[in-house]
């Protein structure tokens, strides 16, 4: 099956869009075909600010991309922002084996409360043919709650998303993946607000430096770095002044010799 297929088959549903390059391109390409939908942003503990408003932006762009090149469109591709406390879930708070699996079924759940509210009974996301679920315990929930996901239906890849990002002149084609905070803090580890904000606060502060596809690991007190080689020379040129910065939210601060790939 082809996406323009299952446009075709499914003229109307509920899109879950965080920003990403998969979530931005399934909206673009909905937009694209005229679909009858609503996109949903959650937002979360787990989802920093500067995410949330590109993800506004985003979706306000594609309107407006399409308004202008189909000025007769009554499509409006609106956006609804929800809201849910994730930490107000236990199995999430406690940051287990599976606390991805519970979160993406709180996330989803409360799409789909939305959705029916507003008459639409399919949910559809962007995972796409290269997300592999044994890695991804939060794919499970979206079998649950009966979401289907069009990239992977039509054996999507990553790359093919990226590419067809690109050629559809995508500012996300080569934007790189950013898991959510949580992720920053190590399995087994409690999470807390206090620590999702100094990550936060952390990343924001290498993004300002001008890094680009890294994290900042929590661990206990301490801060773990991992970026990428062909930053670490920034990295050393700015020690001195990302290890004020950052001890002041943590005790400690390394670097990840290991560097991410």
């Amino acid at each position: 099956m082809e996406l323009r297929d299952f446009w075709q088959e499914n003229r109307r549903f509920a899109l879950a869009f965080f920003g990403g390059v998969d979530s931005t391109y399934l909206l673009y390409a909905a937009l694209q075909a005229g679909a009858d939908f609503t996109a949903y942003y959650v937002k979360s503990e787990f989802q920093p600010q500067w995410e949330f408003a590109e993800a506004q932006e985003l979706a306000q762009e594609l309107a407006q991309k399409l308004s202008q090149q189909s000025p007769q469109s009554q499509q409006p591709g609106r956006l609804k922002i929800l809201s849910l406390h994730a930490l107000a879930e236990p199995a999430v708070a406690a940051n287990g084996p599976q606390r991805c699996y519970h979160c993406k079924k709180r996330m989803f759940a409360l799409i789909a409360e939305a959705a029916a509210q507003d008459g639409y009974s399919l949910i559809i996301d962007g995972t796409n043919a290269s997300d592999d679920a044994a890695k991804r315990p939060g794919m499970r929930a979206l079998t649950e709650l009966e979401v289907r996901s069009p990239l992977r239906e039509c054996g999507l890849t990553k790359d093919a998303v990226r590419r067809l990002s690109r050629a559809a002149g995508l500012r996300t084609w080569d934007k790189p993946a950013y898991a959510c905070l949580a992720t920053r803090v190590r399995t087994g580890e409690e999470l807390t607000a206090a620590k999702l904000a100094a990550t936060e606060k952390a990343e924001e502060y290498l993004f300002s430096l001008g890094l680009r596809d890294f994290r900042v690991r929590h661990a206990g007190g301490a801060a773990r770095l991992q970026v990428r080689g062909e930053q670490l020379t920034l990295v050393l040129a700015k020690r001195e002044k990302i290890v004020a910065e950052l001890k002041k939210y943590y005790e400690t601060v390394t670097l990840d010799l290991e560097v991410r790939k």
